[in-house]
């Protein structure tokens, strides 16, 4: 299943579980073996393998063990500053959004308007 912004949560959870699985057994790990190296429980790889929600420092231990932080790495790709914003602001970083800037933000209402 490809992993796409039309997946639900859920569904986006349940397709990472099935990777991590599929990774681990590509591996000839065990669950207990994967929970020992990630120094997490074992019941914790069971809920990331069954879709379940876990905590994400969990979640990062395991690709460690898994040899799959580069790919963390790659998707995640470090931000850097664009030239012509440095000269624009003047060397400094930006540190939070303008709301209306990227034309991207859409105007907030109440879902129940009655």
């Amino acid at each position: 299943m490809k992993i796409d912004k039309d997946l639900s949560d859920s569904a986006v959870i349940e397709e990472i579980g099935r990777r991590i699985t599929r990774r681990r057994i590509d591996m000839n790990l065990t669950q207990a073996t994967l929970a020992e190296r990630a120094g997490i429980g074992k019941r914790t790889v069971e809920r990331v393998e069954n879709g379940e929600s876990a905590q994400l420092s969990s979640v990062v231990r395991m690709l460690r063990v898994l040899d799959l932080l580069p790919a963390l790495d790659a998707m995640l790709p470090e931000a850097g500053i664009k030239p012509l914003d440095v000269v624009k602001l003047k060397g400094r970083q930006r540190k939070r959004a303008s709301p209306g800037r990227s034309g991207t933000s859409a105007k907030w209402e109440w879902q129940d308007k009655s």
